[in-house]
């Protein structure tokens, strides 16, 4: 099936101007990446924005260690295919050290647990520059974000405080300590990502795509139950169903859909036709309707 994609090439020529203002205005920039399709779609812009030399910076890993095999499989892969350094950060390390302390019960998440972890590698690497892939649709806290999003020297963000950005110039004049948290994507809706996976004929985890899995069905939300990662129950009940993840973070809080869409054609339409947003499966945003600004203050991506 073929789309129109002709709204897709000033998003990505924004994203690409953006990357290459990155380059010019920071010292040592980091591309966050998780292995999904929102990071990827970054990778994808990366190579373009700097083409034919390689992306000038790291690709970073923040891992709860919750993450779906798939997805890790795919980050290592795409990393060593493309010659890029890869760093990896552990939460895991984090609550070793008693710097963050684990949660229990049938919610329990590592989602939140990151920030730690996040903040103590951009210290270690002196990182004064962030790139993730955050999206205005996902969550209404997103929305507040300009391109570049500075962050004070404890990595808290005030969204009272920030830069306004007419006419697409992008300050990224920092003071010592402080660094800059920067969106490349940040027009783009989820469906923008996929058209653009799909023009360009992207590589993504087979995650994304309708496989069978033994899941259960947990507040209306169907949760993987191939692993010992997400709480479980007694009385919820495993069953093989056809499902697909429109996100892939920790598996503890991210929940599966059903589906049939085997293609990225099939998943394009399917998400054309979506109701519902693909931050409707994350069950860390529901804790309260401000959890993901107080986690954004707090240092959160």
């Amino acid at each position: 099936m073929s789309t129109n994609t002709s709204h897709i090439n000033p998003l990505e020529n924004e994203a690409i101007y953006i990357m290459r203002e990155v380059a010019a205005q920071f010292e040592k920039p980091v591309l966050l990446f998780s292995g999904g399709k929102d990071s990827i779609t970054l990778v994808r812009l990366a190579q373009k924005a700097f083409w034919p030399a390689k992306i000038p910076f790291p690709l970073m890993h923040i891992d709860t260690g919750h993450n779906f095999p798939e997805t890790i499989e795919f980050r290592d892969r795409l990393a060593k295919e493309l010659g890029v350094e890869l760093i990896v950060r552990n939460v895991q390390d984090s609550i070793d050290a008693g710097k963050v302390k684990e949660e229990s019960g049938r919610y329990a998440s590592r989602n939140s647990l990151q920030t730690t972890t996040l903040l103590d590698a951009i210290e270690e690497f002196k990182f004064d520059a962030c790139i993730g892939g955050a999206r205005r649709d996902e969550e209404k806290a997103r929305a507040k974000e300009r391109i570049f999003s500075v962050r004070d020297d404890f990595g808290q963000w005030d969204e009272k405080s920030q830069r306004p950005e007419l006419f697409d110039m992008l300050n990224g004049d920092i003071e010592l300590g402080q660094n800059v948290r920067v969106f490349p994507i940040s027009n783009w809706t989820e469906l923008d990502v996929w058209s653009y996976i799909q023009k360009e004929e992207i590589e993504i985890p087979s995650i994304y795509f309708a496989h069978k899995r033994k899941t259960f069905v947990r507040d209306g939300m169907i949760w993987s139950a191939e692993d010992d990662i997400v709480f479980r129950d007694a009385e919820e009940i495993v069953e093989e169903r056809l499902v697909r993840f429109r996100t892939v973070g920790d598996m503890s809080c991210t929940a599966a859909v059903l589906s049939d869409a085997v293609s990225i054609d099939k998943v394009v339409s399917e998400i054309r036709d979506s109701s519902i947003s693909e931050r409707g499966a994350r069950i860390d945003d529901k804790r309260s309707e401000a959890a993901m600004e107080k986690r954004k203050q707090q240092g959160y991506f």
